[in-house]
């Protein structure tokens, strides 16, 4: 579970990523300056290669399952960036 406020930095996946919400409301941002309020049971698909952040709303809770497949060669696929701005989080709420 996710609380409040909370988010992760901007990232990427180099097979993509599967975000399911199984409780409450969340957010997805991306660099394109794409916000979604993602809600319970529902799903999205962020590309390979695509530059996003998630996380709750500034005053919900958000309980997800974040999905990503492995490398063939083992390593990490995620390649983690900066933090997101205040204001990027902000116009997403």
């Amino acid at each position: 579970m996710v609380h409040p406020g909370a988010h992760t930095n901007w990232h990427s996946h180099a097979v993509g990523q599967t975000l399911h919400v199984i409780e409450w409301i969340g957010l997805v941002g991306t660099r394109d300056a794409a916000e979604l309020r993602i809600r319970t049971g529902q799903t999205i698909v962020c590309p390979p290669g695509e530059e996003h952040w998630h996380g709750a709303t500034a005053d919900t809770f958000m309980s997800h399952l974040a999905m990503l497949e492995a490398l063939h060669d083992g390593e990490d696929p995620t390649t983690w960036l900066e933090p997101v701005s205040g204001a990027n989080y902000q116009t997403a709420n």
